[in-house]
C-alpha cells in the first residue's frame, strides 16, 4: 500500500506521505511495580532496565517517587536519534533514588579494576538521551558514560558513592551536564586517588559543556579533565570542601583540587578548556590548575577563595590566559609560568573585602527550575567586575 501511495504521489507530482513519527510512548516504573506489567501510568514496571530494553526513539521512561534498590548495572547501549531522542526522567516532582549498595566493587577491594561493563549504577554507552531528576548514591560511580555523544543530562544527584560520581570519557561530543549535585564520593578500593564529583576525562570529543554544577566534599577532586584531549566549557560552577579524608581511609593519595583542568602522567596533552563565572573554596590543594595541560585554558571571572595552596596554579605547562579572576584567602594567589593575566584582583592590587563569606545560599536548596540560587557570596565589595557572580 505505501508503496502505490507513493508510485501515485509521484505521477500526480505530489509529495509522498511522510515516514511513520518515532515512538512517543511514556513507559512508567514504580518500585512497587512489576516487570510483567504493561509499564503504564496504572501498571508500571518494577525496573529501570526493563524500560530501557523496551523505549524506543523518542519515547520516555517515568520513574515514580521512591527507592530502586539494583541487583545489577543498568545498561543503556541503545540510542535515540537528533530528532527524536529517548528521555529518563522522574515522574512529575516525584524523587526516584537509585540505590545500587549490592552491585559488586561497593567498594572494591584495595587495587582491584571495576570490569567495564559494571562500572556505574548507570552504565551508558550511547546517544540522544536525556536524563533527568535522579538520585543516585552507593554505586561503583554513580554514571558511567563511555563512547557518549549528543545526550543531555539535567538537575542529577550523584552522591556517597565508591567511585566518581559522573564520569564521561573515551570518544563523547556533544555532551551538556547542567545543575548537576555531585558530593562525599570516595573510593577505598585505589586509597583516595580517584572519586571526584565530576570527571571528564581519558578520551576526545569537542562540545562538552558544564554548566551549574555543584561539586563539594568529593575524597579527590571536584572537577578532573584528566587526559581528555578536547576543549570543555565550565560555566557557573562551583566546587568546594574537596580532597579531605573524612572516611579515614589508609594510606590516603587525594589530591584535592577544586578544578583539575587537564593532566596526564608526564606532558599532559594541549587542551584548550574554558571556565567562566564559576568558584572554588575550601580545597584541600589548588582552586583551579592546569594540572601539566600544554594547552591554552581561559579563565575568567572566577574566584578562589580559602584554598590550601594556590588560587590559581597555571605553571604546569600551560599557557593559559587569565582575566578578571579574583583570588582571596588563598595560599598563594596565583603561580603564572608562561600564561598570562590581566584585570585579575592581583593585577589591580590592595585590599579586596567581600560583601559575604556565608556559602549558606549558594550551597543550600536550589531553585525549581535546579539552577542555584543567587546571593552575594564572594562578590567583591567595591564593585569591581572580578571574580564570579552566581
Amino acid at each position: 500500500m505505501k508503496i502505490a501511495l507513493a508510485l501515485a504521489a509521484a505521477v500526480l507530482g505530489m509529495p509522498a506521505p511522510a515516514a511513520a513519527a518515532a515512538a512517543t510512548t511514556t513507559y512508567y516504573v514504580a518500585p512497587t511495580g512489576s516487570d510483567s506489567n504493561a509499564g503504564t501510568l496504572d501498571a508500571p514496571f518494577a525496573t529501570i532496565q526493563k524500560a530501557v530494553a523496551t523505549v524506543t526513539a523518542g519515547g520516555t521512561i517515568a520513574l515514580r517517587g521512591g527507592t530502586y534498590k539494583l541487583d545489577s548495572t543498568v545498561t543503556i547501549a541503545k540510542s535515540g536519534t537528533a530528532s527524536a531522542p529517548i528521555t529518563l526522567t522522574a515522574y512529575l516532582a516525584e524523587r526516584p533514588i537509585i540505590e545500587a549498595e549490592a552491585l559488586p566493587y561497593t567498594p572494591g577491594a584495595v587495587g582491584s579494576t571495576i570490569p567495564a561493563a559494571q562500572r556505574g549504577a548507570i552504565h551508558m554507552e550511547a546517544s540522544y538521551w536525556k536524563i533527568s531528576g535522579l538520585e543516585i548514591v552507593h554505586g561503583p560511580y554513580a554514571i558511567y558514560c563511555n563512547n557518549c555523544n549528543n545526550n543531555t543530562f539535567e538537575r542529577l544527584s550523584t552522591h556517597d558513592n565508591y567511585e566518581t560520581g559522573f564520569q564521561l570519557q573515551g570518544t563523547s561530543a556533544n555532551n551538556l551536564i547542567v545543575n548537576l549535585d555531585s558530593y562525599n564520593n570516595r573510593d577505598p578500593r585505589k586509597n583516595g586517588e580517584s572519586a571526584d564529583g565530576l570527571g571528564i576525562k581519558e578520551g576526545s570529543g569537542t562540545g562538552n559543556v558544564v554548566r551549574g554544577a555543584r561539586l563539594w566534599n568529593n575524597i579527590d577532586d571536584g572537577f578532573d579533565a584528566w587526559s581528555f584531549t578536547s576543549p570543555i566549557t565550565i560555566q557557573g560552577s562551583i566546587t568546594y570542601g574537596n580532597g579531605y579524608n573524612r572516611w579515614s581511609i589508609p594510606n590516603f593519595s587525594g589530591d584535592g583540587n577544586g578544578f583539575k583542568l587537564g593532566g596526564s602522567s608526564g606532558t599532559g596533552p594541549a587542551a584548550n578548556h574554558a571556565v567562566g563565572n564559576s568558584m572554588s573554596f575550601g580545597n584541600a590543594a589548588h582552586g583551579f590548575t592546569d594540572n601539566g595541560n600544554t594547552g591554552t585554558i581561559t579563565i575568567s571571572r572566577s574566584t578562589a577563595y580559602q584554598n590550601t595552596k594556590t588560587g590559581f596554579d597555571v605553571d604546569g605547562g600551560s599557557t593559559s590566559k587569565l582575566t578578571a579572576n579574583l583570588a582571596v584567602g588563598n595560599a598563594t594567589a596565583v603561580a603564572l609560568g608562561s600564561s598570562t593575566a590581566s584585570g585579575n584582583s592581583w593585577n589591580i592590587g590592595g585590599t579586596w573585602t567581600l560583601l559575604s563569606t556565608d556559602p549558606a545560599t549558594i550551597t543550600g536548596a536550589r531553585n525549581t527550575d535546579g539552577s542555584i540560587r543567587t546571593s552575594n557570596f564572594l562578590v567583591p565589595a567595591n564593585g569591581s567586575a572580578v571574580g564570579a557572580k552566581i
